[in-house]
């Protein structure tokens, strides 16, 4: 009965642990891959380029809140001791006139009348300010967009290049054994022998390199999606051609009407407006309304006293205005024409530096495009001079030299052709980003 009872024990732990070890595989080996769009939507979420673009934005909008408070009045109170050396007598009449301990309680409101456009003015500039911020919070977003493109795309590059490896790698090892049998049977020479087993490790080498470009693209990728740097990650194979339609004027329009940065400065130069009339604010008087209310005493409780009344209020209008300030104003005014001139200078600089970006990522994008057509064209040409190489070799009219560099340029037919391919993608999302569009981003223009 004891051996029976072990025996089952024994076997239940076995059925656990290779449940277990079944369960780690398959969850080990069972990686979602991992669209575009979403990929996009992770990093946007998680971004803290973007949480501190945010941060901005509230940041102005505390600032224009606290502008619009210039508008309402204002409460101040204040209490005061004031202790003389003695107390205060009329020189004429020798009479004491106040007590040596005075204590003073007040209340005051100020509310602005007047101010020249002042308030007016710095409201604006802050309302204003907010504005620019959102701006900064898309093209934070749109760079991030952009970067993910990259990122994605870099995988699907290096995957493609592992592959192209590991192709060539098999054809080496068919020829280095082809020509092992041949050296047996004394059909060729032992250099052909040596050469392709030389070729097959360095193709080996080759391998390893491209094993490594796609853990580190995906390293990156994690990085940017602020993921675990050595979590594992698939993406979806989007890596193909999609003919671009719009020409060179469609993506300029579409630039100089979408992109944020332009946006950003029209809302800068409409500030530096605003600033000049600020300045030009110190000009004119200003005039407030004051309403006081003050209670006195010569003890704390501010009781009053004999010789004054407890209680005391008053209302009044108050206008400021400062006549001479040895040209202060008319400098500061002439300051901020100058701010706002140059401003207006950076947002056509900007629109002239868009058109290149624009112009230039777009070239780009159509050499990548005809780098895929020559690239496709030459694999296959490659292929065909691959098999006819080898055809050769077997035959024994061609050498084991003439079979490696076909190979070779086939295995470098094919990097070319990914290599376009990708440069194309990650092309086309710059010049989406020249363009001020952002595809599969959630929640952004389009």
């Amino acid at each position: 009965m004891l051996v029976k009872f072990c025996l089952r024990n024994l076997i239940l732990s076995l059925l656990f642990v290779l449940i277990v070890a079944v369960a780690s595989a398959s969850s080990d080996g069972d990686v979602p891959k991992l669209t575009l769009k979403e990929s996009i939507d992770i990093a946007l979420e998680r971004s803290v380029l973007i949480d501190s673009a945010k941060e901005d934005i509230k940041a102005s909008e505390f600032g224009k809140k606290g502008a619009k408070t210039s508008f309402y009045p204002k409460l101040s109170t204040s209490y005061n001791y004031t202790r003389l050396h003695e107390p205060p007598v009329s020189k004429t009449l020798g009479s004491q006139l106040g007590t040596r301990d005075n204590y003073t309680w007040a209340m005051e409101v100020t509310q602005p009348v007047y101010t020249g456009g002042k308030i007016t003015g710095n409201y604006r500039m802050s309302k204003l300010g907010v504005e620019i911020s959102r701006m900064g919070e898309i093209a934070t977003k749109q760079d991030v967009v952009l970067e993910v493109k990259e990122g994605y795309f870099g995988i699907l590059k290096a995957e493609r290049i592992l592959n192209v490896a590991g192709q060539s790698m098999e054809q080496l090892k068919a020829h280095r054994n082809i020509a092992q049998n041949f050296f047996e049977v004394g059909i060729v020479p032992k250099n052909d022998l040596l050469y392709a087993e030389v070729e097959l490790a360095n193709g080996q080498q080759d391998l390893v390199r491209a094993e490594n470009g796609v853990a580190l693209a995906k390293a990156k990728f994690n990085t940017i999606l602020r993921r675990d740097i050595d979590d594992p990650v698939e993406v979806e194979d989007i890596l193909n051609y999609t003919s671009f339609k719009k020409d060179m004027g469609e993506c300029l329009d579409v630039a100089l009407e979408k992109r944020s940065v332009i946006k950003e400065y029209e809302f800068r130069v409409r500030r530096a407006k605003e600033a000049v009339t600020v300045a030009k604010s110190e000009i004119y008087p200003s005039v407030n309304v004051v309403g006081n209310y003050s209670k006195y005493g010569d003890d704390p409780d501010l009781s009053g006293s004999k010789y004054q009344d407890q209680e005391e209020w008053y209302l009044m209008a108050v206008a400021n205005w400062d006549i001479w300030e040895w040209g202060k104003t008319r400098y500061d005014v002439g300051a901020t024409k100058s701010r706002e001139k140059q401003t207006k200078n950076t947002l056509l600089n900007i629109k002239d530096q868009i058109a290149l970006e624009v112009k230039n990522a777009y070239l780009l994008l159509k050499e990548a495009e005809k780098h895929i057509f020559v690239a496709k064209v030459a694999i296959e040409q490659a292929e065909e001079n691959f098999r006819i190489n080898e055809e050769r070799f077997r035959e024994q009219v061609a050498t084991s030299t003439d079979v490696i560099d076909a190979q070779t340029l086939l295995t470098k037919t094919k990097s070319d052709y990914y290599n376009a391919l990708s440069e194309y993608n990650i092309a086309l999302g710059r010049l989406e980003r020249a363009m001020g569009i952002n595809i599969y981003a959630q929640g952004m223009e389009k």
